[in-house]
């Protein structure tokens, strides 16, 4: 496949040198993943980050896309004998598949419709006549007759005309240029309409009498609109300036009225228009609309999703996890600080069984016994009333116990998983929950992997956009975000493993298997003896698989195997041992400006590139390094807030915990998240709240209104 063509088009679409580009892809076509392309491949790339990587992969396939259905296209007319050098120019010219589908659809073979069946009745010269507005007929009326053919099922001179208006319309509406013209207008001047079916419109009175430009309407009001269509309460259409439509046709094909098929034809172009070119159009301009939709959809939920798998771990201590319930009790599961299950008990605090005192004590009984420092709650049913329990715990217990509402999307479909039955095949499903609540404040990127992306619950509509696509974001998403975090080896379970570049599922299990069978990784020289580990995979993911404890104690840090003799010389140079740059990672930093040596320098020396040498030199200096550790921990409570105690000009703090397009939604304590519509996000104007604020963010919050009644709170992060 000839590639090279479309380098230079992505790299002005992208703004990177062809050079970029071509390398790039390159190095994907030989099966390297993004993430280790990334982290290992700066040299090559000339230091593109992942999203530029990403951005050329999805180009070049769709690039590649529309070569394969040009050459489909060409070979197609081609066999029918029609191919022309001026049409074979334009579809290979053509830089959109709309387009070489528009080249294509007088050539395309059609279902029988109303114009085949007149081409059989052999009216098709009549109906070249009409289509050229024929002005050199001796006799018009003798001309039309003589397709009169009873055999054929021409009966009249009417019937022959119909029928060749029927060829004609099939004519215009297979013009590329028309349909061209209709969607120009269609999109710059159409509304998108809604209108209610019924007087029952529940969730979409604002959409029982709406319309909207079609170049204007926003994405989530597209998806809103197509799901109060699929559930049968709104009738939707796109609504354009028909009579501007058909006069645009109408001066392409009505070039003389001096032709007695002048009316014909401009009867067939109505025709075309109403029955054959706007039903097209308007479904094309739906799909297009939908598709924008779920794409950004999609791009709103991955960035939420990346943000809150990328909150960070809360260390320190043991916690009780707490899923809470009415009548069938709340599940408490004690974990330690690696997140091993220690303990579970089931209380039955609230109604109707009311055991408030006897669950306090089992609790107070349980943060003795191993040390609790964190109790983190769900924040399903019976969440605010447990938060009750939990403040009178921490009042009675002291000793710096804190609590937090915990997000539980998903808890209930890891629970009821394999994954959960592998882990805790001794234990109910309930309590399976409360652990898993407790370990993603624990970690929250170990524990979310184990779900399903789009159970976790962020965004809007995800279960209305393509669901293929969706799923192939949030995994990269994922993919990303664990293989930036990197892997502890001996302790990764099946779920996190997958996730790391060049490491399938099959592979993931057969680590764990060698693990169980050998004890834990020595080397990440072992990963080799892993069935089903070949070379190229074992490049791929080596650098993100670490072993804290490793003999060699550059396979505890991010650096890849294929580096380690660039490695060895740099502390060579610089006259270090590893045991001394293992104690002090600053001391590299220091000998470097001691040395006078330039990074340039020490490169040439070390045979290695600058971008590879600096990422040597940042892994050994902080070889445990989380990029997590670097953003604010979630905020854990000791007190407690009721709705009806919060007032208008109140100042508090609180976490993001969900971004969409009109605002950001923030837990500030009380049952019900506060919305920040986003004209109160900043002073400034915002077009995409997620420009401001990410899931997990600690922000400062000013109460604008509250209605207890409705369970709405209005917030502005405009405090000062």
């Amino acid at each position: 496949m000839d590639d090279a063509k479309h380098f230079p088009t992505i790299a002005a679409e992208l703004n990177l040198k062809i050079m970029q580009v071509a390398r790039t892809i390159e190095l994907l076509d030989a099966e390297n993943t993004v993430p280790f392309i990334a982290r290992y491949r700066k040299e090559v790339t000339g230091n593109l980050d992942e999203e530029q990587i990403r951005a050329i992969e999805d180009r070049i396939w769709s690039l590649r896309v529309l070569d394969d259905r040009k050459a489909t296209v060409l070979a197609s007319i081609e066999k029918q004998g029609k191919l022309t050098d001026e049409l074979r120019a334009k579809i290979e010219a053509a830089s959109k598949l709309q387009e070489v589908e528009d080249l294509y659809l007088p050539y395309k073979p059609k279902k029988r419709t109303r114009a085949t069946i007149a081409k059989e009745k052999g009216l098709e010269p009549l109906a070249g006549k009409m289509l050229a507005l024929a002005t050199d007929l001796d006799d018009f009326d003798e001309f039309v007759t003589s397709f009169i053919d009873d055999e054929k099922g021409v009966a009249s001179a009417d019937e022959a005309l119909a029928g060749a208006r029927d060829i004609c319309a099939e004519a215009v509406s297979d013009d590329a240029d028309v349909r061209k013209d209709v969607r120009e207008i269609s999109q710059l001047h159409g509304l998108v309409v809604s209108e209610a079916k019924s007087e029952e419109v529940g969730n979409y009175e604002m959409y029982a009498e709406f319309s909207q430009p079609v170049k204007e309407i926003q994405p989530y009001r597209v998806l809103a609109i197509n799901r109060g269509e699929r559930e049968n309460i709104l009738r939707v259409k796109i609504d354009v300036p028909e009579d501007e439509c058909i006069a645009k046709i109408e001066r392409r094909y009505l070039i003389t009225e001096r032709s007695p098929f002048y009316e014909h034809l401009k009867m067939a172009i109505t025709d075309a228009y109403y029955r054959l070119i706007a039903p097209s159009i308007e479904r094309e301009i739906r799909s297009n609309l939908t598709e924008a939709a779920d794409e950004h959809a999609i791009d709103v939920f991955a960035k939420n999703l990346r943000a809150i798998l990328m909150q960070p771990p809360v260390h320190g201590g043991a916690m009780l996890g707490i899923d809470p319930g009415y009548r069938t009790g709340s599940k408490v599961a004690a974990i330690d600080a690696t997140g091993k299950f220690l303990e579970g008990v089931t209380i039955y605090p609230h109604e109707p069984h009311r055991k408030w005192e006897e669950s306090k004590s089992i609790i107070k009984q349980l943060c003795e016994k191993y040390d609790i420092k964190i109790l983190c709650i769900g924040n399903g049913t019976a969440s605010r009333e447990t938060e009750a329990l939990a403040i009178e715990v921490i009042e009675e217990y002291g000793n710096d116990l804190a609590y937090i509402i915990v997000s539980e999307a998903g808890a209930s479909v890891y629970s009821a998983s394999r994954i959960a039955r592998e882990e805790f095949p001794e234990l109910d499903v309930s309590m399976r929950g409360a652990i898993s609540i407790a370990r993603r404040l624990l970690d929250p990127l170990s524990e979310l992997v184990k779900i399903d992306p789009k159970s976790i619950g962020v965004g809007l509509y995800q279960h209305d956009v393509n669901q293929t696509k969706l799923s192939e974001m949030l995994d990269r998403v994922v993919e990303s975000c664990v293989n930036l975090v990197g892997v502890d080896l001996n302790t990764a379970s099946k779920a996190l493993l997958r996730y790391v570049a060049g490491v399938n599922s099959r592979v993931a299990e057969n680590i764990i298997q060698l693990r169980n069978e050998r004890g834990k990784f020595r080397s990440r020289q072992e990963l080799m003896d892993v069935k089903g580990m070949g070379t190229n995979a074992f490049t791929q993911s080596a650098g993100f698989l670490r072993i804290p404890d490793a003999d060699m104690f550059f396979d505890s840090t991010a650096v890849h195997p294929e580096s380690y003799e660039a490695a060895e010389k740099l502390l060579q140079l610089l006259e270090l041992n590893l045991l001394t740059v293992k104690a002090d990672g600053s001391v590299l930093r220091r000998k470097i400006r001691e040395k006078k040596m330039t990074i340039e320098q020490l490169a040439e020396k070390c045979n290695t590139g600058v971008p590879t040498l600096e990422d040597i030199i940042d892994s050994l200096e902080k070889p445990n390094r989380d990029p997590r550790d670097e953003l604010p921990k979630p905020i854990l409570r000791r007190d407690v807030l009721k709705i009806e105690d919060l007032k208008e000009g109140m100042v508090l703090q609180g976490t993001v915990r969900n971004v969409v397009d009109f605002g950001a939604f923030v837990d500030i304590g009380v049952k019900t998240d506060g919305l920040v519509h986003k004209s109160q996000l900043s002073k400034k104007f915002v077009k995409n709240p997620l420009d401001v604020v990410s899931v997990g963010n600690i922000v400062r919050v000013k109460i604008l209104s509250v209605n207890p009644e409705a369970g709405r709170i209005g917030l502005s992060m405009v405090v000062d």
